[in-house]
């Protein structure tokens, strides 16, 4: 017996469904086709009128989710995928992020974004776009790299009363598996140190923790021993961890699937360089993908994505400054 991630997914908004009424879900195709990656198979049966399908349009999703939030209701609103997020931009950024700034009331939402690549999806199916919703203030996003972070964090997401994105990777819905599902977990906003190590940190999140273990445990082969931490949740981001383990490494890789320019990895960079310099025993380093749109061919993908490959051989170019 064993959960897959997508299977997180679902029993989390199931549970959420079944013990809170102001809780719905609300997207395209949601209902009873179970959405796109079936994130929502059965629910709609099981709760009726409480899992809706929504016209093609991801503005007027998001503002009708904003619109039930300020009358008291807790949505969950479902992307097909995470680039089309940007129709629904300004919902999500200007209305949504500031509403209780300017209005002492809550927005409670959940936006979820299937997110990142996978085998020939290209350009307009395989983006990342946790570090253009973490530049707004007022909203949380989260990056569960776990089956047991994908259920737990879904969870405490919908509790929130700020609006969350939570960025879910497609890449590990089918493919990563866990006995069962939690009975407890770390709260998000906190990150967790994922593999032990003393020669240098790997700080990343998602899909990339996988691609990041797996290349720390290559070179185990060399004498190296890697510290991966899983951020979780980039926005806010757990800078006292990350410190920490600079200070017990001395040497810091940041690896993000996302295109580098104002990433996420720039930020992990940004703060170790501002608050732990004098920690680091050579300088920080970065890995993301290629800057361009994300490639169809499986080849193009494969080299355009960081990998434990390319992962490793960084970390030897850091290892040995």
């Amino acid at each position: 017996m064993s959960v897959t991630y997508l299977e997180a997914i679902r029993a989390a908004q199931e549970k959420a469904l079944a013990e809170d009424p102001r809780v719905f879900i609300y997207g395209q195709d949601v209902g009873v086709f179970g959405g796109a990656f079936k994130a929502t198979k059965n629910l709609a049966a099981e709760f009726p009128g409480r899992v809706m399908d929504s016209p093609l349009s991801e503005d007027a999703i998001v503002g009708m989710a904003i619109g039930a939030a300020i009358e008291g209701a807790r949505p969950i609103v479902e992307m097909q995928f995470a680039d089309f997020s940007t129709v629904g931009f300004n919902q999500i950024v200007n209305q949504a992020a500031t509403l209780y700034y300017r209005t002492d009331v809550p927005c409670p939402i959940v936006v979820r974004l299937p997110s990142g690549g996978t085998l020939g999806a290209g350009p307009f199916h395989s983006q990342s776009m946790e570090a253009i919703y973490s530049h707004y203030p007022g909203i949380v996003v989260m990056t569960p790299a776990t089956v047991e972070d994908a259920y737990s964090m879904l969870l405490e997401a919908v509790s929130i009363d700020d609006p969350v994105v939570f960025c879910e990777h497609k890449l590990l819905y089918y493919h990563l598996k866990a006995e069962k599902l939690p009975d407890t977990a770390m709260p998000a906003g906190k990150a967790r140190i994922a593999r032990a190590g003393r020669d240098a940190t790997v700080v990343t999140y998602s899909a990339m923790l996988h691609e990041s273990l797996q290349a720390a445990e290559e070179l185990v082969q060399e004498g190296w021993q890697i510290e991966v931490i899983d951020l979780r949740t980039v926005k806010p981001l757990d800078t006292d961890t990350v410190l920490a383990s600079v200070a017990r490494t001395g040497r810091m890789l940041a690896v993000g699937e996302a295109w580098p320019w104002g990433g996420v990895t720039a930020e992990v960079i940004a703060r170790v360089a501002t608050e732990g310099f004098g920690l680091l025993d050579a300088a920080p380093m970065r890995l993301n993908a290629k800057e361009t749109p994300v490639p169809y061919h499986p080849d193009l993908w494969a080299a355009h994505r960081p990998t434990a490959t390319t992962i490793a051989a960084r970390l030897r170019q850091l290892l040995t400054q």
